[in-house]
């Protein structure tokens, strides 16, 4: 990851990109552009090896042949005997080369011995003695007719597939079934796309993480779901810290943790400009760039992204529960998708399900349910709630000038819902 330049790289270039005369505020990205900016300042990371175990649910870098034959060697498929000519058969000592009338006890996955054409299973034969008291194998009452056919129950060398030949192809998302073939392919490890790294950065003094809260203090409602959101755009969470309201423990939060190195730092609150806000005067503290300072939009003006000067970028996003996750789905949903070399995320349409009257102020983005087909707005939708988000289906985002029902409007499916747009 790079850098781009021509971006404000301190709290004060930030506000003044985001400042129209006379001091009226002009946000500089709109949530769409805001978006696609996440999309376009990230570079998919590197591909990497990782055992086999560890690749399930990965995405597959490069085409998978075998190693070798599969199986490397023929083998039985039943318990029994490996046999040659017709019966009665005369018992050969292992590991010799069985000609005509000889057969050699052999078990399930055994190799079968030189000379064998066939096996015949334990429940075919039976053991006896001939004319003159040598141990002999004859077939048995359960056999079937014409038991035991030419290279009936082995396994031939190749007969899955061919040394070289193409098992799994680049770009598979990775299976339980699709690592054990790449085990009996004669492969130890795999390599797959990179995926980012997430560190959640928890502030707030007043935010409690469990039990019920007294007046003046909140509960946390960030640790309990933001690892799942994450997890389910692509991320994996590696950290979780809580940073106290100052600059020094925020510094500290921020700092490059050489134990879970990570790709990304999500915040959640000190986005904002009060006296318990710190997060962009670290960002500036520590050389950062500011990509996105601040979107027109709401809830989650206060969102930003930046980047530090060693690749990590920083999300931060607002304090309250709502604003976060309408944050965390503008510019998180991109900027992990390009990180993780997943398809650009695409927008959906919806049709307003009732007339939104006209908002003096920037793009509204507002959960909404599916009902007979129509995005419905969602109740209980103030920034600081989570009841309207929990019953939606995604969010759409509605103009300042309001819409008319039956509207088509821009919307972002919940990664949780998907298939229910």
């Amino acid at each position: 990851m790079s850098a781009s330049t021509g971006q404000p790289a301190s709290v004060e270039a930030a506000v003044a990109e985001t400042s129209g005369p006379a001091g009226g505020v002009r946000l500089a990205h709109s949530w769409l552009e805001a978006r696609q900016r996440a999309w376009d300042v990230a570079q998919a990371l590197p591909a990497h090896p990782l055992p086999l175990a560890a690749t399930v649910g990965r995405i597959l870098a490069a085409d998978v042949a075998a190693a070798h034959p599969m199986p490397h060697y023929a083998s039985s498929a039943m318990d029994g005997w490996a046999v040659a000519g017709s019966p009665p058969w005369i018992l050969a000592e292992r590991g010799t080369r069985l000609s005509a009338g000889q057969a050699v006890p052999i078990l399930t996955g055994g190799t079968i011995p030189a000379g064998a054409k066939s096996v015949l299973r334990s429940e075919s034969g039976e053991l006896g003695r001939d004319e003159e008291g040598l141990p002999v194998l004859v077939l048995g009452g359960a056999a079937r007719p014409g038991e035991p056919r030419n290279a009936q129950h082995i396994r031939p060398a190749g007969e899955e597939a061919s040394a070289g030949e193409l098992l799994i192809k680049a770009g598979t998302t990775l299976n339980p079934a699709h690592v054990a073939l790449a085990a009996l392919g004669g492969m130890d490890e795999l390599p797959v796309l990179g995926r980012p790294t997430v560190k959640i950065i928890l502030t707030g003094n007043e935010v409690i993480p469990s039990g019920i809260p007294e007046a003046g203090f909140v509960r946390d409602a960030f640790s309990p779901q933001l690892g799942a959101v994450v997890q389910m755009l692509g991320g994996t969470v590696v950290g979780l810290e809580r940073a106290a309201d100052t600059l020094v423990s925020m510094l500290a939060a921020l700092a490059d943790d050489e134990h879970d190195p990570a790709d990304v730092l999500i915040t959640t609150g000190a986005t904002g400009n009060s006296s318990a806000d710190f997060l962009r005067e670290a960002v500036t503290a520590m050389g950062g760039t500011f990509h996105i300072p601040r979107i027109a939009m709401r809830p989650g003006q206060p969102t930003l992204l930046a980047e530090l000067p060693d690749g990590r970028f920083i999300l931060g996003l607002p304090g309250n529960p709502l604003a976060a996750m309408v944050g965390l789905m503008v510019l998180g949903t991109p900027l992990l998708a390009k990180l993780g070399s997943l398809p650009e995320p695409a927008l959906v349409q919806v049709p307003c399900g009732s007339p939104i009257k006209a908002f003096s102020g920037p793009t509204r983005l507002m959960p909404y349910r599916l009902v007979y087909g129509l995005a419905s707005p969602c109740a209980h939708t103030d920034s600081a709630m989570m009841r309207g988000l929990a019953a939606a289906q995604g969010v759409m985002a509605v103009p300042p000038h309001g819409a008319k029902m039956g509207e088509l409007l821009p919307a972002m499916v919940l990664p949780w819902t998907r298939s229910a747009a």
